[in-house]
């Protein structure tokens, strides 16, 4: 048996590969732009995934908890798939929110679950020290899987910016395939989810007010995680702003994915080098600089301050979910990991569309200097709490 819930490991890599195959993300604010857009207009469209992924993102998770981590996986890549049929049909802002909006419940129904399956399966192969290294290898090569796509997508933009996303549509069918081939890992410890309203506010409850270290532990997850969104959806903007050709777009898009994979696979070392405290320090510094260079140095050979924030982004995701997973049970890790994934998107949805107007009424520049701002502001507070609650 647990030869076989071991083959779940590869079948998650391959269904992330799948999933960040983004054939589309060159290009996509480039598309909606074609079909009449404004920047404050794609942030709505991703604040409306984001609230599609909200009202969802508690209940999923304790659906995955309690029906179980497979059940959950193939709902979620069946609402991918239908995400994007509907997307490579659209053309106009109502159809692009109606299919991020079952984005958003695909994404909630796979957030939390995924890094839920593979600790759990890992406990039951006895390799739960491993799950570091291998959560950020899982990332890595769905950051490599969107390298190779940006390539090939940015190339499919100079014939048609619809192309892209049909082929997204295809790649999901696919993942719900590997999704029906996953092993239902067993649920570890005494604590089972009752199955009620009353327990889902209790573990709610759990992570937001009575465990401190979780709960500070999530509210720097979300805030690093929501700005590291916001410099995403920014950059098409500024390589445009800076002169850079189209035909170029695919490249620059892959190395920076290329490098977060890279940073990702490395972030195990690089937290054993400075530890958690300084590495969850230099992640917030990171972005900071990121903000702060963008907008002061509006030039072509700027780009390369971009890595800033892939470098954050990289070094973040497996390591706090490391730290958050060793304060969590079994029984309610999906659903506390929904409930970080929920403060993440709320935040975004509330910061996006702000970045976003503050960019069409006044700048770019004033854009990112207002986002260095915030994160810096935002992550000191939450690194300070962290301390205090002893989480680092």
């Amino acid at each position: 048996m647990k030869r076989n819930i071991a083959s779940n490991i590869w079948k998650l890599n391959v269904i992330r590969i799948l999933h960040w195959f983004m054939l589309v993300m060159p290009i996509i604010v480039l598309f909606y732009q074609e079909n009449g857009l404004t920047m404050m207009d794609v942030f709505i469209l991703q604040s409306a995934y984001g609230i599609g992924i909200l009202l969802f993102e508690i209940p999923s998770g304790y659906f995955s908890d309690l029906f179980g981590r497979r059940k959950t996986m193939i709902i979620g890549c069946i609402m991918f798939f239908l995400g994007w049929l509907i997307y490579s049909t659209g053309g106009d802002f109502m159809t692009f929110l109606l299919a991020e909006i079952i984005c958003g419940f695909g994404s909630s129904f796979l957030s939390g679950t995924q890094e839920a399956m593979l600790y759990d399966t890992l406990i039951q192969i006895d390799k739960k020290d491993k799950f570091k290294k291998l959560e950020g290898r899982r990332m890595a090569y769905g950051n490599f899987s969107e390298s190779t796509a940006s390539i090939i997508g940015g190339s499919l933009a100079l014939i048609s910016l619809r192309a892209p996303f049909i082929g997204e549509a295809i790649l999901a069918f696919v993942a719900i395939l590997f999704a029906l081939t996953l092993i239902e890992p067993d649920i570890h410890g005494d604590e089972k989810p009752a199955g009620n309203m009353k327990d889902i506010l209790k573990v709610v409850k759990f992570s937001l007010h009575d465990s401190k270290e979780v709960k500070w532990l999530i509210i720097y997850s979300s805030i690093v995680g929501s700005f590291t969104l916001v410099a995403t959806w920014f950059i098409q903007p500024y390589l445009q702003e800076v002169g850079l050709p189209l035909a170029l777009f695919g490249l620059v898009w892959a190395a920076l994915n290329f490098s977060v994979g890279l940073f990702s696979i490395l972030a195990h070392r690089y937290e054993e080098l400075l530890g958690k405290g300084l590495s969850m320090i230099s992640v917030v510094m990171f972005l900071c600089l990121g903000f702060f260079l963008i907008a002061y140095t509006n030039s072509i050979y700027s780009i390369a301050f971009l890595f800033l924030f892939y470098l954050a982004r990289g070094i973040h995701w497996p390591v706090l979910t490391d730290c958050l997973n060793s304060c969590i049970s079994s029984g309610k890790r999906a659903t506390v990991l929904s409930v970080r994934s929920f403060v993440s998107k709320l935040l975004f949805v509330i910061l996006g569309p702000l970045f976003g107007w503050v960019s069409d009424i006044y700048s770019l520049q004033a854009a990112m200097y207002a986002s260095g701002i915030s994160i810096l502001v935002l992550g000191t507070v939450s690194i300070y709490y962290l301390k205090s609650s002893k989480a680092i």
